[in-house]
């Protein structure tokens, strides 16, 4: 039964596709990770503060320019590392409630980028935002961040800005619209960048407005995520032009058949294909 539960975890998080369980799943295990080797430093009598000082130091995004070089790769993993049990819990319930939304309408592609560039869009404006404002001046070589909130932040506003009239049901609040949970999240996050976790809240913000200029960059036509978009190395002329520049005596493969086989191309990717169809869309090239 456990390796059944093994196995079936394992198939959302790396084999399903969808990208909010690959998230929450990596999120989580690198949190499990962590809390153990935070116990076994605390049972050899190190306790836990050489762990923490380590993941601040080498894991954690740094608001110091002169840091970055060093710690170029920080701005990826800070976003998978946590600072206790409700920092993943809400994190990562708001990611799997806000993402199913987002996967609504949008394409996981979408999700991917969206996630990955909130996540560095907080970052580089928590760090612009110590350089800029005086009053973080004197913490700008100590000051640093951990944590997916900006990412997630990206992925609620993001669907707050392409569904605005969306309706939830909230304990104890009752029915709200995404738009307007978004604007009372980012107020609360401006309220906070004057509190001890200004640092936290800031990147809150980048994230919001990354997940907001991308959904109008988007309606405007301009897709980011086709970065990420997987282009299939083999050229086949599809529909009419395949009609009209091959011979229908000659040609042996209906053209039924190679639309199948090019939707499963744009669903799947070309390395999903079997042999017998790679085949079949080389034969179908030729002409």
């Amino acid at each position: 039964m456990t390796k059944s539960l093994f196995e079936e975890l394992k198939f959302k998080v790396f084999r399903s596709g969808n990208p909010i369980y690959l998230y929450i799943g990596l999120n989580t295990l690198i949190f499990v990770v962590m809390a153990l080797l935070g116990v076994a430093f605390f049972l050899s009598g190190k306790g836990t503060v050489g762990l923490d000082a380590f993941v601040r130091e080498y894991l954690a995004f740094p608001a110091s320019f002169e840091r970055l070089p060093l710690r170029f790769y920080t701005i990826i993993t800070y976003q998978f590392f946590h600072e206790g049990i409700l920092h993943i819990l809400f994190n990562m319930l708001w990611l799997y409630w806000m993402g199913r939304i987002f996967l609504d309408f949008l394409k996981p592609r979408q999700f991917h980028f969206v996630y990955l560039a909130g996540g560095i869009a907080g970052a580089l404006f928590f760090s612009l935002a110590f350089h800029i404002f005086p009053v973080f001046a004197n913490n700008i070589s100590s000051a640093s961040i951990v944590g997916a909130s900006a990412a997630v932040m990206a992925v609620v506003v993001a669907a707050a800005t392409l569904v605005p009239d969306y309706t939830i049901r909230l304990l104890l609040i009752g029915d709200v619209k995404l738009k307007y949970l978004a604007i009372a999240y980012v107020i609360l996050d401006l309220i906070g960048v004057g509190s001890f976790n200004a640092g936290g809240n800031l990147a809150h913000l980048g994230g919001a407005l990354m997940g907001f200029v991308y959904i109008k960059a988007l309606q405007r036509g301009n897709d980011w995520s086709n970065l990420f978009k997987k282009r299939s190395k083999l050229k086949v002329v599809r529909n009419d032009q395949f009609k009209r520049n091959s011979d229908s005596k000659s040609t042996t493969v209906a053209q039924h058949e190679i639309d199948a086989i090019l939707d499963k191309i744009s669903k799947s990717g070309y390395d999903k294909l079997s042999k017998e169809e790679k085949e079949t869309l080389f034969k179908a090239s030729k002409h």
